[in-house]
């Protein structure tokens, strides 16, 4: 009986380790979803890539020094720029306790064209985001950086445009 217990005790914490949310990177005090809208994409096709933040309990992200989204340059899409900042993506600034952080509730969004000359099939996009985190309690702050990559799809004929 006594084995009984532990067996169901050691696979009950395994569960609640497993199921727990704690699926940050080891060490960063950021998570980064990210996605592509949408993910079929014909040439010609304007897109957004899409980034969605979550930050560990107590910790804050600071507008400066500069919070920026840097993305690898690829064969298939053409960005504004190949980087933007928390300015460029017209990022809230939430004041609390007469300091400044970065509000990180609405997804962040990067529009981008699809190349005429994209080849057709799944592709990667990598790119990083470069912060500075604090932690009031903790009394520590951190400027750090988290990678990130998406995949999508680009269809093998060009977007048909009206007249």
């Amino acid at each position: 009986m006594k084995r009984l217990i532990y067996v169901f005790a050691v696979a009950l914490l395994s569960f609640a380790l497993l199921f727990s949310g704690e699926d940050f990177e080891e060490g960063k005090p950021l998570k980064i979803e990210a996605s592509v809208k949408p993910w079929g994409l014909y040439r010609g096709q304007e897109g957004k890539v899409v980034l969605k933040l979550e930050i560990r309990e107590g910790i804050t992200i600071n507008p400066q020094p500069s919070f920026i989204v840097e993305l690898d340059e690829t064969e298939e899409l053409t960005f504004p720029k190949n980087f933007f900042t928390s300015s460029d993506l017209e990022m809230e600034i939430i004041e609390k306790n007469g300091e400044d952080y970065l509000n990180l509730d609405d997804p962040l969004e990067i529009p981008f064209t699809v190349k005429l000359d994209a080849p057709k099939g799944k592709h990667t996009l990598e790119g990083k985001i470069k912060y500075f985190a604090c932690s009031r309690e903790e009394k520590w702050c951190l400027k750090t950086t988290s990678p990130f990559k998406v995949s999508f799809y680009t269809r093998g004929s060009t977007i048909k445009k009206s007249p």
